[in-house]
C-alpha cells in the first residue's frame, strides 16, 4: 500500500538569541510532514502492516526533506524525532504502526548513521491543534545538550480521517545547554547510549 498524501509541509526553525545571549552558531531545527489518508479511520483492523510499509515510504520522503531544509548533507545531522497525530476517526495504533516498524532503517540511511532510538510521540487531535516532535541526539542518548523537541502543526490536518506524520532534525542541542551529561564531542556512538 502506497500513501496518499494531500500535503507535505517543511518547517526551519532558526534560533538566534536565548535569554537574551546570541546563538553562535544560531540553532537550526527543521520538520517535514506529511498529510495522508488513514486507510484504517473509522473501522478496527487486527492486521496494520500495510501501514508498516508507508511508514518505510514516508521515512525516506519526509527524512530526504528536512536534512535538505537544514542545508547540510544527513552525516551532520545531530538530533532526530518523529511524531504523528490522528484525526478523530483513527487509533494511536495506526501512529504506531507507522512510526515503529519501519519508517526508522530509511531515516536512519539518510543520516548515514543513528545508533540511538529515535524519540516519538503520538496523539489524537482534531485540525491545527499543535503537537511536540521529541529530539535526542542520533547517536547516544545520553547526550543531555539535545533533549529538545519541536512543536509543529498544519492548519487543516488532521481531517477525521488523516494522519500527519512529522520527521524532524538539527544541526545541534538546545541554544546555551549547561546541564551537564555526556558532551557530543565524547560520543562514542556504538550502542545508541554513549
Amino acid at each position: 500500500m502506497s500513501a496518499r498524501i494531500r500535503k507535505i509541509v517543511t518547517i526551519v526553525e532558526e534560533t538566534l538569541i536565548e535569554g537574551g545571549v546570541t546563538v553562535s552558531p544560531p540553532t537550526k531545527k527543521a520538520a517535514a510532514i506529511a498529510v495522508i489518508e488513514n486507510p484504517f479511520a473509522g473501522r478496527y483492523v487486527e492486521d496494520l502492516s500495510p501501514l508498516y510499509e508507508i511508514g518505510d515510504e514516508l521515512g525516506a520522503l519526509l527524512s530526504e526533506r528536512a536534512v535538505a531544509a537544514l542545508g547540510i548533507p544527513g552525516p551532520e545531522v545531530e538530533s532526530f524525532g518523529k511524531a504523528a497525530a490522528v484525526g478523530a476517526e483513527g487509533e494511536l495504533e495506526h501512529a504506531a504502526a507507522l512510526l515503529h516498524p519501519k519508517i526508522g532503517a530509511p531515516f536512519r540511511r539518510t543520516l548515514g548513521k543513528g545508533a540511538a532510538l529515535i524519540p516519538s510521540s503520538k496523539k489524537r487531535t482534531a485540525p491545527g491543534v499543535p503537537f511536540d516532535i521529541p529530539l535526542g541526539h542520533k547517536d547516544a542518548a545520553y547526550v543531555r545538550s539535545h533533549f529538545d523537541g519541536m512543536e509543529v502543526s498544519v492548519g487543516d490536518a488532521p481531517r477525521e480521517t488523516e494522519i500527519v506524520v512529522a520527521l524532524a532534525v538539527t544541526m545541534g542541542g538546545r541554544p546555551h545547554p549547561r546541564v551537564g551529561g555526556l558532551a557530543k564531542e565524547d560520543i562514542k556512538g556504538e550502542d545508541g547510549l554513549r
